[in-house]
């Protein structure tokens, strides 16, 4: 399911839940939104990773994309970024893409235009220097764009990303096979992938389980034809 918050004309309280009966129109709410929800061509998958770098769950995540020969992009948390700066540039060493998430993990509805440009300048300054990588996408955090938020991170001239098939990794009841099966059964080409390697906040140790899927989704992928590549940019 993606929640996107308010478009063009709307209320910046409006949410929309899209799940899998409004599948169909997907790409077309993302292209009146000016929201990237797929990628168009290819025969590959992008698979993302929210909130880190974490000490743990970043590393295993890495490890596990070595050993299959397939390439990420991590949405970083700014704050994160500042407490190990070593981890952002090791994902990028790794042949991997860093892109902004967030400074503070904050929901879009609860913030004015300046306090989430302030926030996610201050990731993005976070990000640049500890990766030596410019950013140019954007995800809010808990997948929620409002109207002010939308304006301004297009204002600002960065690409709004979200997803098309998520793990819902972050959950206490989740587990490597229902992170597996929610992620895979309908995955297509083009498909945004929505993982998480960090705990910082979901459920505690939700990462070990994410850690533990991840080599079974990418069999599947593989299986299907399907090669987990960086988001296009």
């Amino acid at each position: 399911m993606i929640r996107v918050a308010a478009a063009a004309g709307l209320g910046p309280a409006t949410v929309f839940h899209v799940g899998p009966a409004l599948a169909p129109v997907v790409p077309r709410l993302g292209d009146g939104l000016g929201i990237k929800l797929r990628e168009d061509g290819g025969d590959g998958v992008a698979l993302t990773f929210d909130d880190g770098p974490h000490p743990q769950g970043t590393p295993a995540v890495l490890e596990s994309l070595r050993e299959a020969g397939a390439r990420a992009t991590f949405f970083l948390a700014g704050e994160q970024v500042e407490r190990r700066p070593a981890l952002a540039a090791e994902i990028v060493a790794a042949g991997h893409r860093v892109e902004l998430h967030c400074h503070r993990h904050r929901n879009q509805l609860r913030l004015g235009a300046r306090d989430l440009l302030e926030d996610a300048e201050r990731a993005r300054a976070a990000i640049e220097e500890a990766s030596g990588q410019a950013v140019s996408d954007y995800r809010p955090p808990y997948g929620i764009f409002s109207a002010v938020g939308l304006r301004a991170i297009r204002g600002r001239g960065w690409r709004p990303v979200l997803w098309s098939q998520w793990g819902r990794d972050w959950g206490r009841r989740a587990t490597p096979a229902s992170i597996t099966r929610r992620l895979t059964t309908d995955v297509h080409a083009g498909d945004i992938l929505l993982l998480h390697d960090a705990d910082y906040y979901s459920a505690p140790g939700s990462w070990v389980r994410t850690a533990a899927a991840l080599p079974r989704i990418l069999e599947v992928l593989e299986a299907r034809g399907l090669r987990s590549r960086l988001l296009r940019r």
